[in-house]
């Protein structure tokens, strides 16, 4: 019965310390990921907002670029006629 009691008495005095100190280093991280999660969803929120106007400005481009396309085509039709 006593050795039972001195095994209590390590368990309490040694082994339930670490595990509480383990236990503290594993919940600091686990708030850490609930803090960073939080800011990836705030932020998420922000820029969800801001996606908006991103059709319009994809149409605008293609405009552009179809404009610059002609021009580019113009110019290569020239220079093959000179060569």
């Amino acid at each position: 019965m006593t050795l039972w009691w001195i095994g209590n008495a390590i368990l309490l005095l040694m082994v339930f310390p670490v595990v509480v100190a383990l236990l503290n280093r594993v919940l600091a991280a686990v708030e850490r990921i609930r803090w960073a999660a939080d800011d990836i969803l705030a932020d998420g929120g922000r820029l969800a907002g801001r996606l908006e106007p991103v059709p319009q400005l994809l149409a605008t481009t293609d405009a552009t670029v179809r404009q610059v396309a002609v021009g580019a085509t113009r110019y290569a039709g020239s220079v093959a006629k000179l060569l």
